[in-house]
């Protein structure tokens, strides 16, 4: 069995320097534009499940303009109007309508074993995430896929199969157990943002195929709890 560790191992033993064409591509290929299209809409649906900050808003409109899903769209556009950061904290916080942590949903999975092979995966592709939150925070697990999407499209042949095979299987091992639950979670909270980003995630992820827990919004993001609660 290949692990994530493994994978990164032998990606970097690999690694050549590739010519690069006038489009940014190496190897002489162009860039394929729907790669750049799903890392864009990928980035997006972190972005909006993320905690607005003071660049939030700008980012999000210059994404949204990247993009060709409705959801999306619809969510970047209500951000404008109902995004802030104390809206996120009640919903995502402890007695708040949703879980953004994958620890929250899993029913007897220990939490430091599935942090430790959701970090194998970010340090065998070298992703070093800029938000101030636990790695299984779905913010971070997102923008990790949409990470991996870019290096697909920007790679040579052999990196964006590593890469394709790499998302898939971390969607399917982490993203799955969250984005049905925290679909049906926000679908009646009011906020349509949130609302239309999740209902996107479910709809690249899929039905959850994997046992889940009631949901328990417990340190759910850096600023819904004090420092320590995180597993």
């Amino acid at each position: 069995m290949t692990t994530p560790r493994k994978v990164g191992r032998d990606r970097r033993a690999r690694r050549v320097s590739t010519p690069v064409n006038d489009s940014g591509a190496p190897g002489g290929r162009a860039l394929p534009t729907n790669l750049l299209c799903e890392a864009a809409e990928w980035r997006l649906i972190s972005l909006l499940l993320e905690c607005p900050g003071a660049d939030w808003p700008t980012q999000v409109a210059g994404l949204a303009k990247e993009v060709n899903d409705r959801q999306l769209k619809a969510a970047a556009t209500a951000a404008r109007e109902e995004a802030n950061e104390a809206l996120y904290h009640s919903t995502f916080g402890p007695g708040g309508p949703a879980a953004a942590r994958e620890v929250s949903y899993r029913p007897s999975l220990m939490p430091g074993q599935m942090l430790d092979d959701i970090r194998a995966y970010y340090e065998a592709f070298a992703y070093r995430p800029t938000l101030a939150e636990p790695p299984d925070h779905v913010a971070v697990l997102t923008g990790f896929v949409a990470y991996l999407k870019l290096k697909e499209a920007l790679g040579n042949a052999e990196q964006a199969v590593v890469c394709a095979e790499a998302a898939k299987k971390f969607v399917d091992d982490h993203l799955n157990v969250i984005a049905e639950p925290l679909a049906k979670s926000l679908a009646h909270s009011g906020i349509v943002y949130l609302t239309h980003v999740s209902a996107a995630l479910f709809q690249c992820v899929g039905p959850c195929r994997q046992a889940v827990a009631p949901v328990a919004a417990v340190a759910d993001c850096a600023g819904c709890a004090m420092a320590g609660d995180e597993p």
